[in-house]
């Protein structure tokens, strides 16, 4: 990716709520606030906070004019929509941004942005080789304050490298430190995403984490 587009791949990359408003905003093309939280199911009021910083970085613009077409706005059913909302489409530079942005782009990204900080390191290492665990676990492992690992891991899932596992019911080969075959969770247990586990494979690879 150009350079002076991967700088902005550093912020938001810290919040995965981030790409997906901006890809959203590339399928319909334009799009307001209540109607981007139905189709992405993040709070309005998030919604609202995240819009105004993809705007305030240039990644995003509103749009002028009382009317839009709904070859304008794709997830309009009427052919012409009076406008009683605050509409955005992505800016020139934002459109650019997704069209070349690859999923090696965004593991790069990672790595830079996490490549010093210690404490994420380990514990994305550890719910590689845990599956998923909760908070209690990781700073036990870690030797970190519970206070400190709930707060990592916390940014870790809201980068979007970490998930919840939703399961009423955890066994025993899914969290591979409990020794009872199933556990019930009365706790918030992570464990890796999808990119979260593509990550660890290239840290991994570069010799980052261990093999």
């Amino acid at each position: 990716m150009e350079s002076d587009l991967s700088k902005f791949l550093r912020e938001l990359i810290q919040d995965k709520r981030y790409l997906i408003i901006l890809q959203h905003l590339r399928k319909a093309n334009v799009d307001y606030g209540k109607s981007i939280m139905l189709n992405t199911k993040i709070p309005i009021q998030e919604v609202v906070e995240i819009l105004d910083k993809l705007e305030s970085i240039g990644l995003i613009e509103r749009v002028r004019g009382a009317t839009l077409k709904n070859t304008e706005a794709k997830f309009k059913l009427s052919s012409e929509v009076h406008k009683h909302h605050t509409y955005y489409t992505l800016t020139r530079l934002g459109d650019h941004l997704l069209r070349y942005l690859t999923q090696e782009d965004l593991l790069r990204a990672y790595i830079e942005y996490l490549k010093e900080d210690d404490l994420s390191l380990n514990l994305i290492r550890l719910a590689d080789e845990l599956n998923a665990d909760h908070a209690l676990t990781y700073a036990k492992l870690t030797k970190r304050k519970l206070e400190e690992v709930n707060a990592k891991l916390e940014e870790l899932e809201r980068m979007g490298l970490l998930e919840e596992k939703n399961a009423k019911i955890i066994k025993f080969g899914d969290r591979k430190s409990k020794p009872k075959k199933e556990t019930r969770t009365h706790h918030k247990y992570y464990g890796l995403s999808r990119i979260g586990d593509l990550l660890v494979r290239e840290l991994k690879r570069e010799g980052i984490l261990p093999k």
